[in-house]
C-alpha cells in the first residue's frame, strides 16, 4: 500500500485520534502511539483500518522505547513523512502544592518526549517532512493551577523554532497547534457549567473547539499546502488568546 506515512502520539482518544482519523481520510498511512493498551486497542478497532495502521504501546518519556518505536513505524511503511506529539499529561494543582515528582513527570512527557521523538524522526524522514507539536493556550497565558502545565507548553513551543531552525536544511518543517479549549471527553467530565460558561464568555466565537477542527490545522501543517510554513505555533482557540482580557459585554455591544 502506497501513501505517506504520520506518527501521531497520544493517540488513543481525544485530538490524537481525531488527528489519526483526518490522516487516513487523507489517504496517509498511521502509526499510533499510546501509553495505554486499553485506549490504544479501542482506538484502533474504531478506525478499522489495519492495513494503513500501526498500533504501538508505547511512553513517549522512555529514553530507549520511545526512539524505536519511531524506527519499528518507518521499517513498518517503508517511509516516514510526518510526526505529531500530541501525547500529553498535566497536574492541576497550586504551584506551592506541586510536587517535584510532579513536576518532573509533567515536563519529561510533554517537552522531553517530543525531543526524543524529533531526534529519532528526523534522520528517517523523507525531504520535505514535517513535525506538528501540540502545544496549548496555557502556554501562551498564564493562568491558576497548571503552573507545570503551563510551563511545559511554553518550552515545547520553543523547541519548535529551535527545531525549525535546525532542521530547515533537511527540509523538514517543524510547527505547533495550541489547542484552546476543546470539547474533549476529559473537558466534559471535569468542566462544571460555571467554567464551561466563563469560557463561552472568554471566547469570541463564543464556544468550544472540536477535536476535529484540531486535526485539520495539524494534518494542513504535516501537507504539501503548509510547505513553506516553519517556526510557528498556531492558536486554534476561537480567538481566546487575541481577545486578552476583552470584555465580553462589549464584545455583544453592535459595530459601528
Amino acid at each position: 500500500m502506497d501513501g505517506k506515512v504520520a506518527i501521531v502520539t497520544g493517540a488513543g482518544r481525544g485530538i490524537g485520534l481525531a488527528t489519526a482519523r483526518r490522516f487516513l481520510g487523507e489517504g496517509w498511512r498511521v502509526a499510533l502511539l499510546e501509553v495505554d493498551a486499553a485506549l490504544l486497542e479501542g482506538a484502533m478497532a474504531a478506525l478499522a483500518a489495519p492495513e494503513a495502521t500501526l498500533a504501538l504501546c508505547c511512553d513517549v518519556s522512555d529514553a530507549v522505547a520511545a526512539p524505536e518505536a519511531v524506527r519499528q513505524a518507518a521499517r513498518h511503511f517503508g517511509r516516514l513523512d510526518a510526526l505529531v506529539n500530541n501525547a500529553g499529561t498535566a497536574v492541576f494543582k497550586p504551584m506551592l502544592e506541586t510536587s517535584a515528582e510532579e513536576w518532573a513527570r509533567v515536563l519529561e512527557v510533554n517537552l522531553t518526549g517530543p525531543f526524543l521523538l524529533i531526534r529519532a524522526a528526523a534522520p528517517l524522514m523523507v525531504a520535505g517532512g514535517a513535525v506538528v507539536n501540540v502545544t496549548s493556550i496555557s502556554g501562551l497565558r498564564a493562568s491558576t493551577l497548571r503552573v507545570a502545565y503551563g510551563t511545559s507548553k511554553a518550552a515545547l513551543a520553543h523547541l519548535t523554532k529551535q527545531a525549525a531552525v535546525e532542521l530547515a536544511g533537511r527540509g523538514i518543517r517543524v510547527n505547533a497547534v495550541a489547542p484552546g479549549p476543546v470539547d474533549t471527553a476529559m473537558a466534559k467530565a471535569v468542566h462544571t457549567p460555571e467554567i464551561r460558561r466563563d469560557y463561552h464568555d472568554a471566547i469570541p466565537l463564543g464556544r468550544y473547539g472540536l477535536e476535529s477542527e484540531l486535526a485539520e490545522m495539524i494534518v494542513f501543517l504535516c501537507g504539501e499546502r503548509a510547505s513553506y510554513i516553519t517556526g510557528q505555533e498556531i492558536a486554534v482557540d476561537g480567538g481566546f488568546e487575541a481577545a486578552g482580557i476583552g470584555l465580553a459585554t462589549l464584545r455583544g455591544m453592535p459595530s459601528g
